[in-house]
């Protein structure tokens, strides 16, 4: 195997298997067991595709505008705290808390708050576009794209592995306090996002990581 594509592969799982805001929702769609194959396509073409951006000279571009960064860090927080809002109501109120019971999510949403998370927040352009772009242009003309297409691997790899994998814990998830808690962390673990976007940590702090 080349090592540039080695590389690539686990500098994307070292940046993607982490709590966040779309690994959340990929691994509730897992364990509902809803629109899996859709929404892990979604998560890794999109990545794919901002990786690409970021070696072709993307992230160089967001890292020279602070109007950019500006757009990027408001507008992913504004995101963060609705759907965080969302998921504390669904943890206060205890609605739909069993995997089977409820109305199914209609394809159209689920697609569309994917594409919200991946697109509307500013961490996935963080990790893809600038970080791994960077560290992918370390590697020469060629290098640089053999590095992106392990770092794309990583990443189909993973969001099969988290939405496919999410249903051994279906049995857990049947009962209702279990379902409560998982909206509780993910609306912590939303909210937590939003305000390191509005202090700075989010964007700004982590732009010089990038190669």
């Amino acid at each position: 195997m080349d090592t540039r594509f080695l590389a690539g592969f686990l500098a994307s799982m070292a940046l993607i298997v982490a709590i966040g805001a779309q690994n959340s929702f990929v691994l509730r769609q897992g364990i509902r067991r809803e629109h899996l194959l859709p929404v892990a396509l979604i998560c890794a073409l999109s990545d794919a595709l901002l990786i690409g951006a970021g070696i072709a000279g993307l992230g160089a571009l967001i890292q020279s505008s602070p109007d950019l960064l500006a757009i990027a860090r408001y507008g992913g927080a504004a995101f963060l705290v609705m759907y965080g809002g969302f998921a504390a109501r669904r943890a206060w109120q205890g609605e739909r808390m069993h995997v089977e019971a409820g109305a199914p999510v209609p394809l159209a949403t689920a697609v569309a708050t994917c594409l919200g998370f991946t697109f509307l927040n500013p961490h996935v352009y963080l990790d893809t576009v600038v970080l791994l772009g960077g560290l992918a242009n370390q590697h020469g003309e060629h290098g640089r794209w053999v590095f992106g297409a392990g770092s794309a691997a990583a990443s189909l790899l993973w969001f099969f592995t988290l939405a496919y994998g999410a249903r051994v814990l279906a049995p857990l998830f049947a009962r209702a306090i279990a379902w409560r808690v998982l909206d509780a962390l993910m609306a912590l673990v939303m909210f937590a996002l939003a305000a390191s976007l509005l202090q700075g940590e989010g964007v700004a702090a982590m732009i010089p990581m990038g190669g």
